[in-house]
């Protein structure tokens, strides 16, 4: 078996996609869908769909706890946290093998060589 793991080197750089991506989020409407789970007033906080990240800070947002800016701040934050777990898993795995997502053709020759080196 084979395992592979993809993240840029840079963790500025990871920083700043999280931001765009957040951002973008937002600009493809996830505001109007947030928006319109809130008033079915069946979900809740409880519930770990509401708690995931995004959506928890989308829903005090929605709940007049804290205002868009910060909703905004805050769900930046806790994708980078998420991620910084999920880095830090991955680096617990044996035999992982690093793929920097900013250069996809070393990544393919690493996979290339991984293969290789098990079959040659």
């Amino acid at each position: 078996m084979y395992q592979f793991a993809i993240a840029p080197a840079n963790r500025e750089l990871l920083h700043q996609r999280i931001a765009l991506r957040f951002e973008q989020m937002l600009a493809s409407g996830f505001e109007a869908e947030s928006r319109a789970l809130f008033a079915r007033g069946d979900l809740h906080t409880d519930m770990p769909s509401i708690r995931c990240v995004g959506y928890r800070q989308m829903w005090s947002y929605l709940a007049g706890e804290i205002d868009y800016n910060e909703m905004v701040y805050r769900g930046i934050c806790a994708t980078r946290q998420l991620a910084k777990r999920q880095i830090t898993w991955l680096r617990g795995w044996e035999n992982v093998h690093w793929l920097e997502s900013d250069e996809p053709h070393l990544a393919r020759d690493t996979v290339l060589q991984v293969l290789s080196a098990k079959h040659g």
